[in-house]
């Protein structure tokens, strides 16, 4: 769909595609996810032809993010009548992030972690090539993929870091012929058991120790 969206709002506007796509995962793998595409219409007659194709109709949003191993939690389509844009939203949980590949979405989007060296993950997602021609200025076309992953990162290539929230920010021109995003992160330990738990456990056992002993001699 992803494809589809962008070749066929090429060739019938002029306008802007937006898409963002926020992915949280956890330490067992699992995750959710979010995606927010959005676009201005330069008349009435644009955003009902988009809609008339399906590309901002819940129905049909929801079948291509639908997969028996992930959740939809939500989809919301709707028109900002302020800014002359129409938008949809998609939330979803997921129980690991390769099965992600069998929905309609992301196929061929090679979704993976896999296992490094020395205890490391390598994360993976393939962009795939978009052609635009028609005269389409593809610098109008802006993606955002934003991941937080559970550990250390270590090797990457987003355009923006913060701790561990990657940003890959392109337009259709850098994406090029397609573009892997990847980065390699050591996960984060378990949460140790703080020591106050120790200590409250080690006085509670001297305490009946104490209470054993006295009641013996006496």
């Amino acid at each position: 769909m992803k494809t589809k969206i962008l070749l066929i709002i090429t060739i019938l506007l002029s306008g802007c595609l937006n898409y963002m796509q926020v992915t949280t995962i956890k330490k067992d793998g699992s995750g959710n996810m979010f995606i927010h595409y959005w676009m201005k219409w330069t008349n009435p007659r644009d955003s009902i032809i988009v809609e008339q194709l399906g590309l901002f109709n819940k129905d049909s949003v929801y079948k291509e993010f639908l997969s028996q191993y992930s959740t939809i939690t939500n989809v919301e389509v709707y028109r900002d009548y302020e800014d002359s844009t129409i938008h949809a939203k998609v939330e979803l949980e997921f129980n690991s992030l390769d099965s992600l590949n069998s929905t309609p979405f992301f196929r061929n989007s090679k979704l993976s972690i896999k296992d490094g060296e020395k205890n490391t993950k390598i994360f993976s997602q393939f962009i795939k090539p978009i052609a635009t021609g028609f005269g389409f200025e593809s610098k109008n076309f802006s993606l955002t993929f934003i991941y937080y992953l559970p550990g250390q990162i270590l090797e990457h290539n987003a355009t923006e870091i913060s701790r561990n929230k990657l940003t890959w920010k392109y337009t259709l021109d850098e994406i090029g012929t397609g573009k892997y995003i990847t980065a390699t992160y050591r996960p984060f330990r378990l949460k140790e058991t703080p020591i106050w738990i120790y200590i409250a456990a080690l006085f509670v056992l001297t305490v009946v120790i104490v209470f054993l002993f006295t009641k013996r001699v006496k």
